[in-house]
């Protein structure tokens, strides 16, 4: 078996606006910056490989909380979002000629126009899962957790997901060959007072 640890980037600018990020590669805020520098992983994550997506705002946050340079993969990349990058919910719901709808009415293959649905975001996601032969931490994005979580809960994007991502707090799949499952209740990091 191996536990696979999901930990989603710090707080941007983008974040706090409201703006959908996607692959528009945004670092991290001072505030995020800050509030990280005071966080570190539990045991035994303290000592697990440490894996990171690309884009910054995940490289940096996995080398605050780790206090190690983490190893990248383009399979941890956000999802894209196409053409709705850089834009917020409420002018994309205003937007008569957009087909937003939020994820959870997606299902696994709908996508925004010259974006990733879910399917093609798991297509690149799984065989990085499947390769790993250590316990890790992955420190990666909303969309990338979401397709892990709904694979190791058998959530189809249709309908309330069985889980909340929030930033700060470890998701553990216990990963075998007979199959995904999620652990109960995720892991705080440890410090701060979040």
């Amino acid at each position: 078996m191996t536990r696979l640890a999901l930990l989603r980037h710090g707080h941007t600018a983008w974040n706090r606006a409201g703006r959908i990020q996607g692959r528009t590669d945004v670092p991290l805020d001072d505030a995020a910056r800050a509030q990280l520098a005071d966080l570190s992983l539990p045991a035994p994550w303290d000592r697990a490989a440490i894996w990171s997506s690309p884009l910054q705002r995940a490289v940096e946050t996995a080398r605050l909380v780790s206090g190690r340079d983490p190893r990248t993969d383009p399979a941890l990349t956000e999802m894209h979002w196409g053409d709705w990058e850089g834009r917020t919910r409420p002018e994309l719901h205003a937007d008569p000629a957009c087909d937003y709808r939020p994820i959870e009415a997606w299902g696994w293959d709908h996508a925004p126009p010259g974006g990733e649905s879910p399917a093609r975001v798991r297509d690149r996601l799984l065989p990085w899962a499947q390769a790993m032969t250590q316990d890790a931490v992955a420190v990666c994005h909303i969309g990338v957790m979401r397709v892990l979580l709904a694979r190791a809960h058998g959530w189809d994007f249709d309908g309330p997901a069985p889980f909340a991502v929030k930033r700060n707090r470890l998701y553990v799949i216990d990963i075998t060959a007979s199959g995904w499952r999620p652990a109960v209740e995720p892991v705080r990091l440890i410090g701060g007072t979040s």
